[in-house]
């Protein structure tokens, strides 16, 4: 009996017509099961109890045997697949109609002829069950579809009706990598490349699909092997150009990405993108994506291209002797294993810049030694030759008579008003008729600075490199603008434009200058002189950091930082002088050697700027500064020996642009406000002016440190009222709050914040009058001297993370560690444990300033133990600090807090308090080095003002605990300790800060940041998160 397809009678509703076929199906086979489906039902009752409508079709197409009939019942399938969506789909599946629909694809191809709309039909429907069945791809090799569908295509590559549907489920197949490597050995390669055609009028979807099922072909790096075997790069390349130059209205854009895709695919093997290099692939993708970046509905395409370009870009070799910093110190006790015995143990011919098995064909980068001569240049007589270095010899007077003489001769009123940028002034300084300019008096600006005073503490800092500058900013000394600065807006495309610009050196070699105009690695003249039309640069003064500086082009530097010392990474605070600019000249501005995955120069964060010509005009601040920032993997390989044994990794680069404002000028580039030991001790000298009989004020030795320089230890409480009992009863008595800061060199936000606790603890306030009355603070404010003082970002001399070494710290390599740690020990021996003990920390991954805590209930629950976390009794009296100062500082956020105690910050110093000495509100305090996305300041970037701040309303909150806990100490439960710390993760290999990952969402779908990015999966597509581990 003739079964009528489903499209003769359109005027049935849907229900019916299911119903009247499956009617018309059981007086066919005279099938029984199907009299139990009441004809009253709807579609949804066919499904359902056991889902018998199913089988019975499933069962009819089994047990057919004419042509006709099989496909009336496949247009049942087809009708109720489409219309029931995934839900009819897994019924489908569950009941096995993918193998039935395998088992009928074999036995047409046995019948002679066969049916090639059966044929068609079949593949239309495996097409749309495919993505529902995980184990499709497994099926269709057992079932032996795979030849089948190709043998199909081979005899109908004429027929673009039959090819579509047995595309898209060779692409299905291709899901699974063995299904995928044996249909490459089968010739679906060379197959596939006979359907995909030139540019043609007469466009249909078939070049579309099979250039689909290609791209999944090539997945297989054994397929990709093929195409590059077979000459099928260069075939891709001509096909994409012959696309994208008859595509002139852009209506096939899906195409020109395919063809791109499949490239994509191509280049993910060695041969692969030597093949792309070898068919001049750079600068085909280079011109047109060049042409496509007007048309922003073609973003997909210059986004494909990027990665293309970027994956194939040679890797090279950073241009260094080492990857160790350029600065030795000779460590007197080597520590038995980790790191730091690596890096000793190594040979010194060994090569650890790159690894010998890199994907790179140029294992050494030539170095341009032609500009390493000693010669000088005496034609350039700006500002920075007139005021030479501030050298300690000369002395704080001299140099102010030195600054005197240039600015009476430049001559030329300098305004007293804040502008928004420095140099606001104009494109260049006109002089003034008889106008004499004042070295500006610093003490009326910022009274707890003198610059005499500064050059003083600094002749009694000890470096490693024993520097004999003064950088001017540490010397005239940073006043907080009084303008706001806005989190800068990110323009659209700035990152991939960058990243175009790079890829012009490997396509336009002849327009790279590739000068070294600074090293630190020619330490007898790491100032490399030039012919005046080079920026000069430096960084040989306290807290520096600039390893290397390379001229690209006329405007443009790569610069290169210094590993912390005794390490070989750790690449991320920068600070550094820049002379003899251009005014109004654009320069670009290129941090090649960064470490982490992502930054917040991606998300608005500034670099800061200092001009000493400001400076002189009565405007000595640090201000945000650059345009064009963002931060990127770049194309220079790192060597294993940096990242723990992880070989393929790459370095990354910020990029921003400057310009200037004043001829003659100086200036300074820094990753955050700079804070050296210098200024910590004149800042220490000048709080001790501060002091009234009132207040007690006692600076100690804590210990000497590696480098031999004094850790000072302060102590500031409220003298007794008078000597009577009762007062010193009371003084004995008040509760101690012990707070450090500046573990970590590069975090000096810490530092600012640290500075405005101590600020207001000695200040006149009745509340700090209060606070020095109730509480005796101990204070470190510098943990790590010898990293502060030598620009380091992470380590100490000792070429280890200081802040990881608390549980053992070693007296010789950790000494201010050991002490305060014995101090703390002391005092909890004595039952004078602190009632506070906060750690100041930055953090450069997150916005706000926030706490990290120690909760044993919630380390239980998060860990997902044995233990029941609702058995667990605990004082909340740890989350009362923190809830405090989300009430009264605007800077800081309660959300952000964690109070989880992972495995691998065990041996922090906020763990070890909490654990060893029974300190139950043991915090560490991180403030963004970036700015805030809510309360006062969302929005802006954070500054000086604000931090010191932070640092006053943290005491403000410490008077108002006192009001609120009444100072009661609680006992810990502590029994499950070890369960709950050996339950949680692993200690691994420390290669950076171990930081989440930014939480902001990155459009890498315009401008992509990592090479592994898929940019066209669907939407909704599941990426999985970063758990990387909290910082401290």
């Amino acid at each position: 009996m003739f079964i009528p397809v489903l499209s003769c009678v359109p005027s049935v509703p849907s229900n019916s017509r299911v119903l009247m076929l499956l009617a018309q199906l059981e007086k066919m086979t005279g099938d029984v099961m199907i009299r139990d489906v009441e004809t009253t039902q709807g579609e949804h009752e066919v499904m359902s109890k056991g889902s018998s409508g199913m089988e019975v079709i499933l069962s009819s197409l089994e047990s057919s045997r004419d042509v006709q009939t099989t496909l009336n019942i496949l247009n049942i399938l087809t009708e109720l697949l489409t219309v029931g969506r995934g839900r009819r789909m897994g019924v489908f599946v569950s009941k096995g109609g993918t193998g039935t629909l395998f088992q009928l694809l074999n036995i047409a191809t046995k019948e002679l002829p066969s049916s090639e709309e059966l044929m068609l039909q079949v593949h239309a429907l495996l097409a749309k069950v495919g993505p529902k069945d995980r184990k499709f791809g497994v099926k269709a090799r057992l079932s032996g579809a795979l030849n089948v569908t190709m043998t199909f295509i081979k005899q109908n590559l004429q027929n673009p009706k039959v090819l579509l549907p047995c595309l898209q489920v060779l692409r299905v197949y291709c899901t699974n990598s063995v299904n995928a490597v044996s249909l490459g050995k089968n010739g679906a390669v060379e197959l596939l490349f006979k359907i995909v055609a030139p540019y043609s009028k007469k466009i249909s979807s078939l070049p579309k699909v099979a250039l689909d099922a290609l791209g999944s072909v090539l997945k297989s790096k054994t397929n990709a092997r093929r195409a590059v075997d077979g000459g099928f790069v260069l075939v891709l390349l001509s096909l994409y150009v012959d696309w994208h130059r008859n595509d002139t209205r852009h209506r096939h854009m899906l195409i020109r990405k395919g063809l791109l895709v499949c490239l994509r695919n191509v280049i993910n093997i060695k041969l692969g993108r030597k093949a792309f290099l070898d068919a001049d692939g750079m600068k085909i993708l280079y011109n047109t994506s060049t042409e496509c970046l007007p048309v922003r509905t073609l973003d997909p395409l210059v986004n494909t291209s990027s990665l293309i370009m970027r994956k194939c870009f040679p890797k090279n070799r950073l241009p260094l002797p080492t990857i160790r910093s350029s600065f030795n110190y000779q460590l007197p006790h080597v520590p038995a294993a980790g790191p730091v015995a690596q890096l000793y143990s190594l040979s010194p011919g060994v090569d650890d810049v790159v690894d010998e098995s890199d994907d790179n064909d140029e294992t050494e980068a030539d170095t341009d030694t032609e500009n390493e001569e000693n010669e000088k240049d005496d034609g350039n007589t700006g500002l920075d030759q007139d005021l030479g270095r501030v050298s300690l010899e000369e002395g704080g007077a001299s140099i102010r008579h030195i600054l005197g003489e240039i600015c009476a001769r430049r001559g030329g009123g300098g305004a007293s008003t804040w502008g928004s940028d420095c140099g606001s002034e104009g494109a260049e300084d006109e002089p003034g008729e008889g106008a004499v300019l004042e070295v500006p008096d610093t003490a009326l600006l910022l009274p707890l600075h003198d610059p005499d005073l500064y050059v003083e503490m600094v002749k009694g800092t000890k470096s490693v490199p024993q520097y004999a500058e003064v950088a001017y900013p540490d010397y005239f000394g940073h006043v907080a603008p009084t303008f706001r600065e806005p989190l800068l807006e990110r323009v659209y495309g700035v990152q991939r434009s960058k990243i175009f610009q790079d890829i012009e050196r490997l396509i336009h070699p002849n327009d790279i200058v590739d000068k070294v105009v600074y090293d630190l690695d020619v330490p007898t003249c790491p100032v490399i002189e030039n012919n005046g039309e080079s920026l000069r640069f430096n960084s040989q003064f306290e807290s520096g950091n600039l390893r290397k500086a390379v001229q690209v082009r006329k405007h443009e530097y790569d610069l290169i930082l210094n590993s912390d010392i005794n390490t070989n990474h750790y690449h991320q605070w920068f600070y550094f002088e820049v002379s003899n600019m251009r005014v109004g000249t654009l320069y670009r501005f290129n941090i090649i050697n960064c470490e982490k995955s992502n930054s917040q120069s991606n998300y608005g964060m500034q670099v800061l700027m200092y001009s000493v010509q400001e400076a002189i005009r009565g405007r000595p601040c640090w201000v945000r500064t650059g345009s064009d920032i963002c931060y990127y993997k770049n194309h220079f390989a790192r060597s294993s020996l940096s990242t723990g044994g992880v070989k393929g990794k790459s370095y990354f680069t910020l990029t921003f642009s400057a310009s200037f404002s004043h001829k003659d000028d100086v200036c300074y580039f820094a990753y955050h406000y700079p804070y050296t030991y210098s200024t910590l001790k004149m800042h220490l000298r000048k709080l001790e002016a501060l002091r009234t009989p009132q207040i007690y004020l006692r600076q100690d030795v804590l210990c000497e440190t590696l480098g031999g320089n004094v850790c000072p230890l302060i102590t500031i409480t409220a003298m007794p009222g008078s000597s009577s009992t009762d007062n010193i009863y009371q003084l004995r008595n008040r509760p101690l709050i012990f707070l450090s800061a500046r573990v970590h060199p590069g975090e000096t936000n810490a530092s600012w914040v640290m500075k405005g606790t101590m600020e207001f603890l000695m200040g006149s306030s009745l509340l700090a009058v209060s606070l020095r009355e109730a509480f005796i603070f101990k204070i470190v404010p510098m943990l790590n001297p010898d990293g502060v003082i030598n620009g380091n970002h992470r380590c100490s001399l000792s070429g280890e993370d200081l802040n990881r070494q608390w549980q053992s710290p070693h007296p010789e390599l950790h000494p201010t560690i050991y002490h305060t740690k014995n101090l703390l020990q002391y005092l909890a021996h004595i039952q004078r444990a602190p009632l506070v003990f906060c750690d100041y920390h930055g953090h450069s991954r997150k916005k706000n300033v926030f706490m990290y805590g120690c909760s044993l209930k919630e380390t239980v629950w998060q860990s997902n133990i044995s233990a029941s976390s609702t058995e667990l009794q605990e004082d909340l009296g740890y989350r009362t600090l923190p809830k405090i100062l989300s009430q009264i500082a605007p800077a800081f956020s309660l959300s952000s807090c964690s109070f989880v105690v992972e495995r691998s910050k065990e041996s922090t110093a906020r763990v070890v308090v909490w654990r060893e000495m029974g300190v139950q509100r043991s915090y560490t305090m991180e403030s963004t080095l970036c700015g805030c996305d809510q309360g006062k300041y969302k929005s802006l970037q954070i500054g000086t003002r604000e931090l010191e701040e932070m640092g006053a309303q943290f005491c403000v909150a410490l008077l108002r605990l006192k009001r609120i806990t009444g100072l009661f100490n609680h006992q810990h439960l502590v029994d499950m300790e070890t369960e709950i710390m050996g339950s949680i993760c692993t200690t691994t290999y420390v290669l950076e800060e171990d930081e989440p990952d930014f939480l902001e969402a990155v459009d890498y779908s315009a401008e992509s940041n990592d090479d592994d990015i898929e940019p066209e999966n669907e939407p909704g597509t599941d990426v999985p998160e970063n758990t990387d581990q909290l910082s401290d």
